[in-house]
């Protein structure tokens, strides 16, 4: 069976390209498919242990089975639970997207406000240009990337978990900027409106970015007077973590 492979951030690297198309005997799991790909590409054999893998744009365990024609990704933990989906409410807006444009921080909020909403909780992360907790260094630019297809249906997930929570919010923005981006520049975006401020807005928007860096597959490679390094997180989900 074919099986396509996709690699990023660091892995990307490590194997000097970003996609590869293997031939597995039927069966293969994505434990097998790993062994693969560190008999092709031995400078991705060290990453490997601790590498995510997804198939078809959902987390994956070593012991799935895969089948002709599945999509792997292969990736570091996102830079940077339990799943309770639920339906969105009607006329209840839900924005999520990987965008390369600049954030509009007013009109995605004017998206998700309804003629009942008398609150909104926004919560927007940039590029710091100095970090001064633990190593302290000066950062010149950061290039975010991201699985994007697998990227925006984790974040669906997010807003059903949200959802779920406090079903009281009436309005969800999810929205994570890719490319170079400069000091000072809005890099993600987790908006939540609801009736009233005491209704879970706050703990809303503080639960999708926390759940954001978690599972939404998007990486940095920080640029900075001493070179250029892939920022890695360090969560790795599992079963509860799958949409379901």
């Amino acid at each position: 069976m074919r099986v396509s492979i996709l690699f990023f951030a660091t892995l990307k690297d490590r194997a000097k390209t970003n996609r590869v198309e293997l031939t597995l005997p039927e069966g293969a799991s994505i434990s097998h498919l790993k062994a693969e790909v560190a008999s092709r590409f031995p400078d991705v054999a060290p990453a490997l242990p601790t590498c995510i893998a997804s198939r078809n744009h959902e987390f994956a365990a070593d012991a799935e089975p895969l089948l002709d024609g599945d999509e792997v990704g292969l990736f570091p933990p996102v830079s940077g639970g339990a799943t309770h989906p639920t339906t969105q409410p009607p006329n209840h807006p839900t924005i999520f997207r990987i965008t390369s444009d600049a954030l509009d921080l007013d009109s995605l909020v004017a998206s998700i406000t309804l003629p009942s909403t008398g609150a909104a909780c926004i919560f927007t992360g940039m590029v710091r240009g100095v970090t001064t907790r633990g190593d302290a260094h000066e950062t010149t630019y950061l290039e975010y990337e991201a699985y994007a297809p697998m990227a925006e249906a984790k974040m669906k997930q997010v807003a059903d978990e949200i959802r779920a929570r406090w079903p009281t919010v009436e309005g969800i923005a999810i929205v994570q900027r890719i490319g170079r981006l400069d000091p000072g520049t809005p890099t993600v975006l987790i908006a939540c409106s609801a009736a009233h401020r005491d209704t879970g807005v706050f703990e809303a928007a503080r639960y999708g970015i926390d759940r954001l860096k978690e599972i939404v597959p998007v990486w940095k490679k920080e640029t900075g007077p001493n070179g250029r390094e892939w920022v890695e997180g360090e969560y790795v989900p599992d079963e509860k973590d799958k949409a379901a």
